[in-house]
């Protein structure tokens, strides 16, 4: 019977696992120095080697010769433990066997003693999968198993994972495989099949397979399945439903001649013989990448205005992961398109921030290339340019003065402020200090309670993401830290409900309410009001609001106060306190 290549090539000794070095000294020096832990818990992206490194540790712990940390394989112990029937080291699979049942039978063939090896092994594989309940049941288990036993927990995802499970555990973190590992790795298979295959073809598959060898692996077998002959990227293509290069050269030429109708017929098209879209937008900005590096290393010309080109990029990453999430993402690649190709026709930069909700493109100005003038942009200006051939001379076309470019620069950030607003934030945040701030939070707290969603819940968790690319912007870095740290209590279709644990966090933070409000919505595409309390006060709304419910009474939604602010001549912290102190002899000037 065939068997896959992934399942074919699988590591069997620590030597034979790609792109986790580090991991692979810590494990077989542990073994060398006969110093185990009773628990482990490797943790990472799916196909890069926890559950086959699990059982060559298993395995390799379990030998009674190991040769640098490697097991030998010739020992009763190693013959026995490649037996799939070994019973002393168990594989479970949570997400089948995730009840409280499975683990209270775990924990009573516990304490039984190995029947052939040293160890008792158990590898439980995605265990974030595990319920609360069946977590509880494995906590004490845990803490203190047998001498006999080790727990080898694995998981892609351990957020999920209670931290009391972790902080009982030793922690690797498993990173995605490097392109080059992979390529190197793939070569020596193909070689090894006898599989003909084009260079270009694996560094396609060692880039789409996202850090994930298992992945780059079953794309080779079903693309060896498809192929008899040499491999190329054309089948490449076919097999995984993108286009070839000479395909994604035709697109390009399109969009940047603004050719409208060439575009959307190009895109239909590839929808309806069932391609990929996502996929191919990603590949034309990998084609566009390597167009840009052949111009500025290789001094290779360009047809189009390089600033364009470079702007495009921006504009689809920055778009990507809302096309991504699109309910129909041909639609929402259509428009981005349009909206591009006609700033290209109206002699126009296409990234632009507009103030308006409804403008189509916008990008961060972490994102935006700092660029003084237009031609340090493309190429240093020849001192004579009569001195090169016509045909040496750059196709791009210098279409917009110094003062332009500047002008679109100030406005390429997230947000876009007045110029007049230059004030120090202590000023600006005293001004705008609201005195019934707490009223109106409570009032809010209050309403989403009344109309609270759990699916509107899930939905912003999801999104929480989101905020990790914006952390270290100048601008609202420190705003997407605390989004990022807080905590999503309540969400209703108005207004979403963040958790603090300290007081002091939650007053400085309603000090910009209205900043974070406006990042808020902006960066999760939403329109909803923020309240933001502590960890400790939301306990006491949920404790009250049970109490409530349980005596019938219906939470209705209240109409919120309007703001008050402090007056302006009554700000002067510093004032004010030299008058309480000083008195009437104190003069303000």
């Amino acid at each position: 019977m065939y068997k896959a290549l992934y399942r074919q090539y699988r590591p069997v000794t620590f030597d034979d696992v790609f792109g986790q070095d580090t991991i692979v000294k810590t494990l077989k020096n542990s073994i060398i120095h006969n110093s185990y832990s009773h628990a482990y818990m490797f943790f990472g992206p799916r196909g890069t080697g926890k559950t086959s490194v699990s059982k060559i540790f298993a395995r390799s712990l379990n030998c009674l010769d190991p040769k640098d940390g490697n097991s030998c394989g010739k020992c009763k112990n190693c013959l026995a433990s490649y037996e799939k029937e070994c019973v002393d080291i168990i594989e479970i699979d949570a997400a089948s066997n995730n009840g409280v049942d499975e683990i209270r039978e775990l924990k009573n063939k516990i304490s039984l003693v190995p029947a052939e090896l040293k160890y008792k092994v158990y590898i439980i594989d995605e265990v974030h999968m595990l319920s609360i309940g069946a977590f509880n049941a494995l906590l004490k288990t845990l803490e203190e198993p047998p001498e006999h036993v080790i727990f080898i927990l694995a998981t892609t995802d351990p957020q999920k994972v209670p931290e009391t499970i972790i902080s009982r555990c030793q922690c690797f973190s498993f990173k995605r495989i490097s392109t080059d590992n992979i390529v190197s790795n793939l070569k020596r298979i193909c070689k090894s099949e006898k599989i003909k295959i084009n260079d270009d073809v694996l560094d396609e598959i060692a880039y789409s397979c996202n850090g994930g060898m298992r992945d780059a692996l079953s794309t080779l077998d079903q693309l060896h399945s498809y192929c008899d002959e040499t491999i190329t990227l054309d089948e490449y293509a076919e097999v995984n439903g993108t286009l070839t290069n000479n395909e994604i050269h035709s697109l390009y030429e399109s969009i940047f001649n603004a050719e409208y109708a060439t575009v959307l017929d190009k895109i239909k098209r590839y929808n309806d013989e069932g391609k990929n879209i996502i996929s191919i937008i990603d590949r034309l900005m990998r084609y566009i990448r390597g167009m840009m590096i052949a111009y500025y290393i290789d001094k290779n010309e360009c047809a189009f205005c390089v600033r364009d080109l470079t702007n495009f990029v921006l504009l689809i990453n920055e778009k990507m992961n809302d096309i991504k999430k699109s309910s129909n993402p041909m639609i929402y690649i259509e428009m981005i398109l349009l909206d591009f190709m006609n700033h290209l026709k109206m002699d126009s930069e296409p990234i632009k921030v507009e103030e308006s909700t409804t403008s189509a493109i916008k990008i961060s100005k972490k994102s935006a290339p700092i660029v003084e003038n237009k031609e340090e942009s493309i190429t240093p200006k020849p001192s004579n340019t009569n001195d090169l051939k016509e045909s040496e001379v750059p196709k791009i076309e210098e279409k917009k003065s110094t003062e332009k470019v500047d002008n679109e620069q100030k406005v390429s950030t997230i947000f876009v402020e007045d110029e007049k607003n230059e004030s120090s934030k202590s000023d600006s945040s005293s001004k705008n200090k609201i005195l019934n701030i707490d009223e109106i939070i409570k009032v809010r707290v209050h309403n989403t309670l009344a109309n609270a969603n759990k699916e509107l819940k899930m939905r912003e968790l999801s999104t929480k993401d989101l905020f990790n690319d914006y952390t270290f912007d100048q601008e609202i870095g420190f705003i997407a830290s605390s989004i990022i740290d807080s905590q999503i209590c309540c969400v209703s279709e108005d207004c979403i409900v963040l958790g603090f644990d300290y007081d002091s966090i939650v007053k400085q933070n309603l000090l910009y309410l209205d900043k974070f409000t406006e990042v808020y919505n902006m960066i999760t595409n939403s329109n909803k009001k923020l309240a933001m309390i502590t960890n400790e006060e939301w306990d006491s709304y949920t404790k009250q609001y049970i109490a409530d419910k349980a005596k019938g009474i219906v939470y209705t939604t209240e109409d919120e106060p309007e703001e008050v602010f402090l007056p302006e001549e009554n700000n002067d912290i510093i004032n004010n306190e030299a008058v309480q102190l000083f008195g009437d002899i104190v003069e303000i000037k």
